[in-house]
């Protein structure tokens, strides 16, 4: 089975104050560039979306296997990455992983361990999970991403989510690794101190 990853990072990190969350350095490299290698040591077909091609964070990933989807209206939020990179996925994946760029204590074992339960179930969305709290990545079977158009706002794939909860298959993670996203100053302040 094929899964391919997007990894929406078109937003503006508004709540950073002027900072950008995705350059933030962990283990020594910006977390856009580190979240892209783990998706990349997972799954052969990685997508990442930009605002656009020469924003700040293009640097962070070269020389990495992925292709870079840019996206004109990202000021919409996340459902605006989620529709362009379903537009540029190639006919032969079977599954879409929807993995944060800004998850830092997502590995690619955790990535791995998602898409081994998929491929026990290639019908079911495999929600990351934190003590049965659902969170993220969300690795969606192909048949829903056609779904992914019709999205809109920065609430990604909610909306999918709820409306086939009946499929939904909660896989735990360890910790508090499927919850721990960081949007501001002060949760980047709190993870390095808990690390």
């Amino acid at each position: 089975m094929t899964v391919a990853i997007i990894l929406p990072a078109a937003g503006a990190s508004s709540r950073m104050r002027g900072a950008d969350k995705l350059l933030q350095v962990v283990d020594g490299q910006p977390l856009l560039a580190l979240m892209a290698a783990r998706a990349c040591a997972a799954s052969k077909t990685v997508l990442v979306t930009l605002p656009s091609a020469s924003h700040p964070r293009a640097g962070a990933l070269s020389g990495l296997p992925i292709k870079v989807v840019t996206v004109p209206d990202a000021a919409e939020g996340m459902a605006a990455s989620l529709r362009e990179a379903a537009l540029a996925l190639p006919d032969t994946v079977d599954g879409v992983m929807v993995l944060p760029a800004d998850m830092p204590d997502i590995t690619e074992v955790e990535i791995s361990h998602l898409i081994n339960a998929f491929e026990s179930d290639p019908n079911a969305i495999v929600q990351g999970a934190s003590a049965g709290k659902p969170g993220h990545p969300v690795l969606f079977p192909i048949d829903c991403v056609a779904q992914f158009s019709r999205l809109s706002g920065d609430r990604g794939a909610r909306a999918i989510l709820k409306e086939m909860a009946h499929r939904v298959h909660l896989v735990d993670l360890p910790g508090r690794a499927a919850l721990a996203d960081l949007d501001t100053p002060e949760d980047w302040e709190e993870w390095r101190a808990s690390r």
